[in-house]
């Protein structure tokens, strides 16, 4: 995002459940047109999935886009930023990221799924988007459909069924959408994920490029502690500043947590900038005190600063696996503190930073009991 002063307004989107297909590799250029979905400008967060099993939560996620060349004069080398240095997407020519042999993909990324050994998939869902608009405009009909191949399968197109989030301003054309992809994950189970052809423009603007993916998994497995497991989301952008239209409010009830529980929350923003003051993360435990997520990685009042990252830590195997992805985030918080004299409900508060960015997805995890 431009250092400008861009105020997003708020809006949200509703991600989409998905209808898989088989698509033979050498045939992804010629698949046959699909369908636009229908569209909304804004639909606040809702719960997606919830249960109380013994399991818990895991996620795959990677970006789709990163830094090819600088732009802005005083911009840090394009190499260092993406070992973790400093930058923002608008100081930099932004290209597609590309790990398959595919000549037919314009864009692919892995990530590693660690389901349990022993486990059951109880639900998986993926998600995906980011901006149509840099120095290309991309159809928004494509925003439906990416292709997902399981470890050491090949490519099957997965198409989103319900009503995607889609919303331009004056710099931007951002998107989300999402996919009940249950039976696909449990025939596939745990290792590498590739998702490609994830419908992001790619180039130079003020407001910059960004995108990526993240597969969100509940698991069952009769060793593990009894949890209770919830998957939220939409697509909100928030502003900078104060009221209503730079902050995000999301109501977890119903946890029955005793005092000293454990719990993680997990969170997927997108255009986040790395050191744009301003965006946080709350949560408050029954109307108590309200205490700020962060971690070594992510800080309290920047923790939308383009990591992929599990309590500070890079906790799974990623191709590529940038440190600043440039736009796009995907971490899980420490929820431990905020559980320490147990809970039956959760408010998770969100702020914009000094630009402004979007908000897809937060999953929460928290021990149960009967």
């Amino acid at each position: 995002m431009t250092s400008s002063g861009r105020i997003l307004a708020a809006l949200g989107l509703l991600s989409c459940i998905a209808l898989s297909v088989n698509v033979p590799a050498a045939a992804v250029a010629a698949a046959a047109p699909v369908p636009a979905p229908k569209e909304a400008v804004r639909i606040p967060f809702t719960q997606r999935y919830q249960a109380v099993q013994h399991g818990g939560l895991v996620r795959a996620s990677n970006s789709s886009i990163s830094c090819r060349r600088e732009v802005a004069p005083l911009a840090r080398p394009c190499a260092d930023v993406k070992k973790g240095a400093a930058g923002v997407n608008s100081d930099f020519e932004m290209f597609y990221s590309e790990v398959d042999d595919n000549p037919d993909t314009y864009n692919s990324t892995r990530a590693e799924l660690k389901v349990p050994q022993g486990a059951k998939v109880s639900y998986a869902r993926l998600y995906w988007g980011g901006n149509l608009r840099v120095g290309e405009q991309k159809p928004p009909r494509d925003n439906g459909r990416v292709l997902v191949a399981e470890p050491g399968g090949a490519y099957k197109e997965v198409l989103a069924d319900t009503v995607v989030g889609h919303r331009s301003d004056a710099g931007s054309d951002a998107y989300q959408a999402s996919a009940d992809v249950t039976p696909l994950v449990r025939t596939g189970g745990a290792g590498m994920w590739t998702v490609a052809q994830l419908n992001i423009a790619m180039g130079h603007s003020e407001v910059g490029a960004w995108g990526g993916w993240t597969l969100v998994v509940a698991y069952e497995h009769p060793r593990e502690p009894l949890r209770r497991v919830s998957l939220w989301d939409g697509f909100e952008g928030l502003a900078a500043g104060a009221g209503r239209a730079a902050a995000e409010t999301v109501e977890i009830a119903g946890l029955r947590a005793r005092p000293g529980s454990r719990g993680k929350a997990g969170v997927v923003g997108y255009d986040g900038d790395r050191g744009t003051l301003g965006d946080s993360l709350s949560v408050t435990a029954d109307g108590g005190r309200r205490v700020s997520l962060g971690d070594g990685k992510n800080p309290f009042n920047d923790v939308m600063n383009s990591t992929i990252t599990e309590f500070g830590h890079n906790a799974f195997v990623r191709q590529p696996d940038h440190m600043n992805n440039l736009g796009y985030d995907a971490d899980v918080f420490d929820l431990s503190p905020v559980l320490s004299d147990g809970a039956r409900s959760l408010s998770f508060r969100f702020t914009g930073e000094n630009q402004g960015h979007f908000l897809g997805v937060l999953f929460v995890q928290t021990d149960a009991r009967r």
